[in-house]
């Protein structure tokens, strides 16, 4: 038992080293980390999605941008679509395909970011809210792996995990751009 979970935290380190040692990941989180500070030094917000256990992890991006991350400071304008009333209330009235794109469309306007999560890139949800958000001037930060899928095409900037065969190894990763982006925000928001 113990070789099968040396051999999953070895896999995990070995997909996070690949992740490091690409210098344009590290280029990407900065860009992305710009993005997200000047829309909040701008009065807009960051809207952040995704399906499962992106889901989860657009929840928590949220949270420790309006609570608290390592610093006190003010909270950040920040809000995961995970309310499920709204969830439940837009697929039932409009498919499941929608609602992200619904609430986007309501919410999001010019200067806002969207924080749009997809390990495979291709959920349509989470592609029909970064169309939405892309024809109201929203500016998309997409966290992906896999290939990208059709999600890359719609981002400013593209975060994507090193290919793996399964999505936990994706989730790993863009758990860590979170934290990162979090801090990046933190460290240059009086700048």
């Amino acid at each position: 038992m113990s070789n099968s979970i040396r051999k999953n935290l070895e896999e995990a380190k070995n997909i996070l080293d690949k992740f490091l040692s690409d210098e344009k990941n590290i280029l990407a989180i900065e860009r992305a980390g710009e993005i997200l500070v000047a829309a909040l030094k701008g009065g807009n917000k960051i809207i952040s999605c995704g399906n499962g256990g992106s889901m989860a992890d657009a929840m928590h991006f949220a949270e420790e941008m309006t609570g608290r991350f390592r610093e006190d400071r003010k909270p950040f304008a920040a809000i995961a679509i995970s309310d499920p009333s709204y969830i439940t209330c837009t697929a039932n009235d409009y498919g499941f395909e929608n609602i992200f794109s619904r609430f986007v469309e309501a919410h999001g306007k010019s200067g806002d970011v969207l924080v749009a999560i997809s390990t495979s890139g291709n959920s349509k949800n989470i592609l029909k809210a970064a169309e939405v958000a892309k024809a109201a001037g929203v500016k998309i930060i997409g966290l992906t792996g896999k290939d990208g899928g059709k999600l890359a095409s719609f981002c400013d900037v593209e975060i994507r995990a090193p290919y793996a065969d399964f999505a936990d190894r994706a989730q790993e990763i863009h758990i860590k751009v979170i934290h990162s982006l979090i801090d990046f925000t933190e460290q240059n928001i009086n700048n």
